[in-house]
């Protein structure tokens, strides 16, 4: 049972009597407790004709997904099983990181008609976002006392990473095609992989000249035409591409208001799309200590859509990475050779000893790329040193660009190679690299 502002002010309204009555302090008192007594037979009357929130019939409709920033509507349909008309206060019970535009809302339902009510929402936070049930609060006709009831009907929304990085998508599928020889350019790329023969043109590298093929061709001394064979190349297909999501601790901090882990999702999306694009087999493994997510044996919109509900429950842990089992981690997903992307943070020697100490197991059998997060602040303050505090912050930030040069410089030793960029320009990047790696052949 609930009261509202109504009874309170009907009560308030008691005092008036003892105002006007005065020193009468024995007519006053009784006058108070005879309206005291009088509110409350209205309202238990008014209680006693309002409509039982028990009696409703309850039907949640939810989107099962919904892409980070997106607006969805969640619909819940109520059946009033009363004989009486409901008029209700109902409050829909999200969690705040759902983002609903609107918690609590009015709701008249006539005897055995169905009504809806439409929340908008627009979540925040990657994740399950869920809510347990509705409050209903149903007044009777005077709208003085209330019956309030807590219904069970539990919802799930699963919100996934935005993927904003796809708008980089398109150009690099270009410049994919142009590799892979489906688009005329003016440089004629060398790839790894025997495709075909053609005739020779001016410009071609006479190293790719196929002498046998020439001879084939034909006799000029026999009268006829002689022609020069060369062999095409492309880019190497259905290669392994592991990647390894750190969710460890340093993953938590935020740069430009988004987590390095948020990051780290949007570079290996815009990654496996490309890859699985161009022919390439991606497994995805995310770890601290444990596997947090994993997705292997999937290939084309069935790889994304599994690494996007795989990724879109995790969140860091704030403990240390366990780096030495990552090597054993790859080796279960593939014993061939592959390219093995880790997408972790390199701030400090001391925090990335882990990550080195296992990359001479890696780099021994896989080709190995390290990409991480930097934080164009940094960059900035290391140029402004107007005052003094400005000074300091601009030494400390040199010096955080020096532990982060040292462990560069570390892992390459290592045989690793390292992309680094703001948390927009990552995931560009990395897939520049791939690009980059495929056409030199190094997969």
């Amino acid at each position: 049972m609930a009261v509202t502002g109504r009874y309170v002010l009907l009560v308030a309204l008691g005092v008036v009597p003892v105002v006007i009555l005065g020193e009468a302090y024995r007519q006053a008192e009784l006058t108070l407790v005879l309206w005291l007594l009088l509110t409350v037979v209205i309202g238990a009357l008014d209680l006693i004709l309002a409509a039982s929130p028990r009696r409703l019939v309850v039907e949640r409709v939810l989107p099962h997904r919904v892409r980070l920033g997106e607006t969805v509507a969640s619909e819940v349909y109520l059946t009033n099983e009363n004989s009486r008309t409901l008029r209700a206060l109902v409050r829909d019970a999200w969690q705040p990181s759902a983002g609903a535009a609107v918690t609590r809302q009015t709701l008249v339902v006539p005897p055995s008609e169905r009504r809806v009510l439409r929340t908008a929402l627009t979540p925040f936070r990657r994740g399950d976002r869920r809510t347990a049930g509705l409050t209903v609060r149903s007044f009777g006709p005077l709208g003085l006392w209330a019956r309030q009831a807590t219904l069970s009907s539990p919802g799930r929304v699963r919100v996934l990473p935005p993927f904003t990085s796809r708008k980089h998508l398109p150009s690099r599928l270009a410049r994919l095609r142009e590799l892979d020889g489906a688009t005329s350019v003016q440089i004629r790329g060398q790839g790894t992989e025997f495709d075909s023969l053609r005739e020779y043109v001016r410009g071609d590298d006479v190293r790719s000249i196929d002498w046998r093929a020439t001879a084939r061709q034909g006799d000029a001394r026999a009268g006829h035409e002689q022609k020069l064979m060369v062999r095409t190349w492309r880019p190497e297909r259905d290669r392994r591409i592991v990647i390894v999501i750190d969710t460890g601790r340093t993953q938590a901090a935020r740069i430009e208001d988004e987590p390095r882990i948020d990051t780290s999702i949007e570079a290996s999306l815009l990654l496996a799309a490309l890859a699985t694009r161009a022919g390439d087999r991606v497994d995805l493994i995310a770890w601290d200590r444990r596997i947090r997510g994993r997705v292997t044996g999937a290939s084309g919109g069935e790889l994304l859509s599994r690494m996007v509900d795989t990724m879109a429950t995790i969140d860091p842990e704030l403990l240390e990475t366990d780096w030495s089992s990552v090597a054993g981690q790859v080796r279960n997903v593939t014993n061939q050779r592959a390219l093995v992307v880790l997408l972790t943070t390199i701030d400090t020697p001391a925090s990335s000893s882990g990550l080195l100490s296992v990359l001479p197991q890696l780099t021994q059998r896989h080709t190995v790329v390290v990409a991480a997060v930097s934080d164009p602040e940094v960059l900035r303050a290391v140029s402004q040193r107007g005052d003094r505090d400005e000074t300091y912050r601009a030494a400390s930030a040199e010096r955080s660009l020096l532990d982060m040069e040292r462990v560069t410089t570390a892992i390459r030793r290592l045989g690793g190679d390292v992309v680094t960029g703001s948390p927009a320009a990552l995931p560009p990047m990395l897939a520049d690299r791939y690009l980059a790696l495929k056409a030199a052949g190094k997969l």
